[in-house]
């Protein structure tokens, strides 16, 4: 048994938990099988009704987007998507793999996720198809999981946050029972919820497993992407490797292929 057992709650559209990947690659790597990684899905959206209800517009969101861009250095592609769009049929794959194929869970929120912030629509069949097929699964299949699977469980357990969680509400986001977690917040024996830097993770670690053994960085940027087993972007790349976006573009630009999203992209390996 891992020595931390960690339930992440998120959202493949969310554009804070994507921003938050680079730590999430970090803490994978540093600690590796000393952490096991539970996710609950949001939700963030039911329907496209539930956005505009909110007074957000597809060139809000586009926004958002490029603004965090800036600021935390992920891929998105910033053009104003067509429409608005719902999250739950995205988080309804994610759980029906949990349940029918769990060892390709995270890998298809990831392809969820890229692909979302790539500037596809998280509530077309289509995206959800490319994304299975990322991964290895039969789209057809994955989509009679999808109308067997209820969310209903993943939502609750989203919106009824720990007391920890609740004592720090500026992290959390209102819903019309309460308070919920925001994307992505972290509960393990702590409560990190919201998007967080590094160091807060740092610490709540070394509190609650302080024997939790580290290791060094990656010595090469191919070692890296082997190990991730999906492209990484350069910022990820960077974080995980303890250095900054310009030498982890140079190492990268040498031995592996970017595929270009917004002002940046993922990498894979070229052979």
């Amino acid at each position: 048994m891992a020595a931390v057992q960690i339930t992440e709650y998120t959202d493949p559209g969310c554009p804070f938990a994507f921003s938050a990947e680079p730590i999430r690659w970090r803490l994978k790597w540093l600690y590796g099988d000393q952490l096991e990684w539970h996710l609950r899905m949001v939700v963030l959206s039911e329907s496209v009704e539930d956005y505009a209800e909110k007074g957000l517009t597809a060139e809000i969101l586009a926004g958002g987007n490029d603004r965090l861009a800036r600021e935390h250095g992920m891929p998105m592609d910033t053009r104003v998507k067509p429409r608005l769009w719902a999250t739950a049929p995205a988080c309804r794959a994610v759980v029906a793999a949990r349940t029918h194929a769990p060892e390709l869970e995270w890998l298809l929120l990831r392809r969820l996720r890229v692909r979302n912030f790539e500037g596809q629509l998280l509530d077309e069949p289509s995206t959800i198809a490319d994304a299975a097929v990322d991964v290895g699964l039969d789209p057809a299949e994955l989509a009679v999981w999808m109308d067997e699977t209820d969310l209903s469980e993943d939502k609750a357990a989203s919106r009824n946050p720990s007391p920890a969680a609740l004592a720090q509400a500026h992290k959390l986001a209102d819903w019309e029972g309460g308070m919920r977690y925001t994307c992505p917040s972290y509960e393990f024996g702590l409560s990190v919820p919201g998007f967080q830097p590094w160091a807060a993770y740092e610490v709540a670690l070394a509190n609650v497993a302080p024997g939790l053994e580290r290791r060094d960085p990656p010595a090469d940027v191919t070692e890296l992407l082997r190990w991730a087993g999906t492209p990484l972007a350069s910022k990820e790349v960077a974080v995980v490797m303890d250095t900054d976006v310009q030498d982890a573009r140079e190492a990268l630009g040498r031995v592996a292929v970017e595929h270009h999203v917004g002002a940046d992209g993922f990498w894979s390996l070229t052979g």
